[in-house]
């Protein structure tokens, strides 16, 4: 039967290869120890916690050992687990644990205050101390773990149970839950190792939060369910990665352009051997082909990925040669996998031009948790998942993502794709990050702003980077404005709250100062 249980199937096919490095200990565990780990968990689950199939449980934690054995859990006993962020405020987190309707919550010790708040505002039936306790009440993980000795057979599911509710980053509005099913989590495993080939003698570092879809789908259910290793970090530190991809010989791995923007700046960029990299893969967020070029340039092979929590976040490959002929494209749809691009009428267009991308197979979501509305907003009566996204095809079916439907601006009567006008910026030496918004204007409808974070001293000046952009995109996409700024505001898995610089120019311009910084 199709279920999620990946880490299950692959124990049973290679219990001793190794599966996991974790690197604050070294540890080194194999299929075998971590899916006993997993196993153990769900007992605890079903025989102390009282939790039955479709029960929801939170996970508050930043990525460990622990935080593996409750996901996997999942798999085997038919609990829905809800990973929590971990940069999320109390008041946040009790919006999720009302709206997922959670009976237990497993948290780390590093959150006990947050869950001290999170205690007066929401009940549960039972809260689990990973370490630290936040109230001396509380269970702990160990000893749950130590008196449950039966851990039973697996727990049998459909196909279209669900096994996680992964909430979106709620830039607009309030977080949706969104479903992912075991299917999705299966397909999702299967479809990325056909499409993008990957190895059992594979190793990917993991270093992206777990809570996220990025950091349990991209590498982590595809390896395992190849017979590779990941190799798992605590949290960001780019000497830390770098010394680590040398040492246990990482082969591929996947971040958000920023972080290979950090990575690339870090002074171990340069001394470090990759000769054990096939290839790296961005996704999360538009790519610049700065970026790209720069990896290229000391030999390593770099794509670019695209996805979303909803349709599986990998949902297109390339092979390496394509990687260089296609720089910048998202690649082609992986197997399995139905892609196509409409107009606001929902008619195809032609090829070339600008659509909505719409996906469909069996890696997409069933919908958001008690949202049925929103549901019936994404997924059509034809069962294509409406991203959001605007793309263009080219005549090999290649795809180019060219930004955010609700980014996208008309000035003039033309449409104006930020993402292309950010990508053509960074490319400015003096330019270190950026931002386009529209704005209204009482002659052109709209007008582009720049929000440009500028690299080291002098500065460039928004007339140098106008005629810079100049030569390089027609003068309709010129932003009419450029703001400096120390940064830019990033939701934890890098990507810009365009939102919040469009709230920073409306109120610049109530008070009439024109800074929007």
């Amino acid at each position: 039967m199709l279920h999620g249980d990946v880490l299950g199937e692959r124990a049973r096919l290679t219990p001793e290869k190794t599966a996991l490095v974790f690197v604050p200990t070294g540890e080194r565990l194999t299929y075998g120890r971590l899916d006993a780990r997993a196993a153990a968990c769900a007992a605890v689950w079903r025989h102390r916690l009282g939790l039955a199939k479709g029960d929801r449980i939170g996970i508050l934690a930043h990525n460990r050992v622990e935080f593996l054995d409750n996901f996997f859990a999942a798999g085997k006993s038919g609990v829905i687990v809800v990973p929590l962020g971990t940069r999320l405020t109390a008041h946040e987190l009790a919006f999720m644990v009302r709206d997922s309707g959670m009976r237990a919550l497993v948290y780390d010790g590093a959150f006990a205050a947050a869950v001290r708040e999170l205690k007066a505002m929401v009940e549960l039936d039972h809260w689990v101390a990973l370490d630290a306790p936040a109230d001396p009440a509380d269970l702990r993980y160990a000893d749950l773990l130590s008196r449950t000795t039966d851990h039973g057979p697996r727990t049998t599911v459909s196909p279209e149970d669900t096994y996680c509710i992964l909430y979106t980053s709620g830039t607009t509005g309030k977080p949706k839950g969104v479903m992912l099913p075991h299917r999705m989590i299966a397909w999702n495993a299967y479809n990325t190792v056909m499409s993008w080939q990957l190895r059992d003698v594979d190793v990917a570092p993991v270093f992206t939060p777990l809570y996220h879809a990025g950091g349990v789908s991209v590498f982590l259910l595809p390896l395992f369910a190849a017979g590779g290793t990941i190799v798992l970090h605590a949290g960001f530190d780019p000497g830390e990665i770098w010394r680590t991809i040398e040492r246990e010989r990482c082969t591929v791995a996947m971040a958000v352009p920023t972080i290979f923007k950090l990575l690339m700046e870090d002074p171990a960029f340069a001394t470090t051997d990759l000769s054990s990299v096939r290839w790296l893969i961005s996704g999360g967020a538009p790519l610049p082909l700065y970026i790209i070029e720069a990896y290229q340039r000391w030999g390593v092979v770099f794509k670019q990925g695209y996805g979303l929590t909803e349709v599986g976040v990998n949902c297109f490959a390339m092979t390496v040669e394509q990687s260089v002929a296609k720089k910048g494209s998202i690649g082609t749809p992986m197997m399995f996998t139905e892609a196509k691009l409409v107009d606001p009428e929902g008619r195809e267009v032609p090829t070339g031009e600008v659509g909505e991308l719409l996906l469909k197979g069996p890696h997409v979501c069933s919908g958001y948790w008690n949202n049925p509305e929103a549901t019936a907003a994404a997924l059509d009566p034809e069962g294509f998942f409406h991203t959001g996204d605007l793309a263009r095809r080219d005549e090999d079916d290649f795809f180019t993502i060219a930004g955010r439907r609700k980014d996208m601006f008309i000035s003039g009567g033309v449409n104006v794709y930020p993402a292309e006008i950010e990508g053509e910026l960074l490319l400015h030496p003096g330019v270190k990050d950026a931002a386009v918004i529209g704005v209204p204007h009482p002659t052109w409808g709209e007008i582009g702003v720049a929000f440009v974070v500028p690299r080291g001293e002098p500065a460039p000046g928004g007339d140098e980077l106008a005629a810079f952009l100049a030569g390089r995109i027609a003068k309709f996409k010129v932003p009419k404005e450029f703001v400096f700024t120390d940064s830019l505001p990033r939701t934890a898995y890098g990507k810009v709250v365009k939102g919040e610089l469009a709230a920073r120019w409306a109120r610049a311009q109530e008070q009439g100062a024109g800074d929007a910084s």
